[in-house]
């Protein structure tokens, strides 16, 4: 494959076109107090397995894409350490017990540097991927994302991870009010609540791809196969 060739994706309201050269992988959040066992997800009272299903799709595309290298991307939620980017009304949202800057079971919660604010061992980022820190849900709110991605040339997303209906959707928002078109492969996003994870899912394609396009990670390995 050459990185000039525009590639065809089998996908959902219809075929996602993309020329590789100008399509980034965006990997959303895939957190260690998000995904692992004995996290702050988990903490809350979540199914983190409803979202560990979705570590090996995307360790199969991450390899794929850094196979042709080809532009990656991966995102944290998380707060500097003295909280100064932390809104108020967000920090004490839920009216739960331990909140963003507390101890948590990996380090203070949703703070920068902390264990369970990083990626997860099984996607960890190559010195050469950009790791946008972000103080909200959407990837491109109070970040450098657009300027790096424009610098890069991309004008197309492959959006993965978590969660479905809150940081990946609203990151798809952000984007497709940006210009950029956006494909998502089902099985590499994930949700704890399976109705959010189908309705995230039918919101992106309404419409005739309102949001952009919904696909699986089987398609995009077979089309850049």
């Amino acid at each position: 494959m050459h990185n000039t060739d525009i590639i065809s994706v089998n996908a959902e309201p219809y075929s996602f076109e993309f020329s590789p050269k100008h399509c980034a992988l965006l990997i959303i959040d895939m957190q260690r107090d998000f995904l692992e066992p004995g996290g702050f997800g988990e903490m809350l009272g979540n199914d983190v397995s409803q979202l560990r299903r979705t570590i090996e799709p995307n360790q199969k595309l991450l390899a794929a894409w850094r196979t042709q290298q080809l532009t990656v991307l991966h995102t944290r939620e998380g707060h500097r350490p003295d909280l100064s980017d932390l809104p108020p009304a967000k920090k004490i949202r839920g009216r739960s017990k331990t909140s963003i800057g507390d101890p948590g079971p990996m380090g203070r919660i949703l703070v920068r540097g902390e264990i369970g604010h990083d990626i997860i061992p099984e996607l960890y980022p190559l010195k050469t991927e950009p790791v946008i820190d972000k103080p909200g849900k959407g990837a491109f709110f109070a970040t450098d994302l657009h300027a790096i991605l424009q610098n890069r040339g991309i004008t197309q997303l492959i959006v993965t991870g978590v969660t479905t209906e809150v940081c990946v959707n609203t990151t798809i928002r952000e984007a497709n009010d940006r210009g950029y078109d956006c494909l998502v492969p089902s099985d590499c996003v994930g949700s704890y609540f399976p109705e959010f994870q189908k309705m995230g899912l039918e919101m992106i394609k309404a419409q005739g791809g309102i949001f952009g396009w919904v696909s699986h990670s089987r398609e995009i390995l077979a089309a850049l196969a």
